[in-house]
């Protein structure tokens, strides 16, 4: 099954930066011929920054998908979420770091209705560090599938200062739907229920809504 919807706003949320790289570009080719090449050279990267490509997604309901692109850098097991009313059961946890060169696109692991959506204020250490998971400031998504709860946390880097929510609590997503998005390098941790199995290891690298990384028994 491949996502069916297709989704501008990835490219919507680089306007600002395109605008600005774009009149920069211009004057350069006016005044400064020389900086035109730089400042062109950026513009393509922010293209490829905020792409967001198609992806097949498993149609198996019991497979679970990864929620980011990126390298698996943890695998481990948590006592709830901290701060959270809903995760409080010990869960397994998979952690994601995306540099600056993965897309930045969130997605939902599973099909469900999104319960639960709450920013936190906080640091921005470098994402690859796991004192950011507690640190940083983030953004936890809850989603209800079927038989369980998931949680997806976004969380931000040294260079992403901003998560960009789509989704609103209420709304019913499909598995691999997108709802959101980081800017630039940062983390995605999934939390899973103890009875989920676990597809992947430590520098996997994953896919949003297409790499299987685990199967809800």
């Amino acid at each position: 099954m491949s996502s069916h919807r297709k989704h501008p706003k990835a490219l919507y949320e680089g306007r600002w930066i395109f605008i600005i790289l774009g009149f920069l570009w211009l004057s350069a080719l006016v005044f400064l011929p020389l900086l035109a090449l730089p400042f062109g050279a950026l513009i393509i990267f922010s293209a490829y920054f905020f792409r967001d490509p198609e992806r097949n997604i498993p149609a198996d309901p019991a497979i679970i998908v990864s929620p980011a692109d990126g390298t698996v850098t943890s695998i481990d097991e948590v006592e709830g979420v901290e701060g959270d009313p809903y995760l409080t059961m010990r869960l397994k946890r998979i952690s994601i770091f995306l540099s600056v060169f993965d897309v930045h696109v969130n997605r939902s692991p599973v099909a469900g209705e999104l319960v639960h959506s709450e920013p936190r204020g906080g640091l921005y250490l470098d994402a690859r560090k796991p004192e950011s998971s507690l640190l940083n400031e983030s953004r936890l998504w809850i989603i209800r599938g079927e038989n369980y709860l998931v949680g997806v946390k976004q969380i931000t880097g040294a260079i992403a200062r901003r998560i960009v929510p789509w989704a609103q609590v209420g709304d019913k997503l499909e598995k691999g739907e997108r709802f959101g998005m980081i800017r630039f390098g940062s983390r995605t941790e999934l939390y899973l229920p103890m009875e989920t199995t676990i597809l992947v290891q430590v520098g996997d690298k994953v896919h949003g809504g297409s790499s299987q990384v685990a199967r809800w028994h």
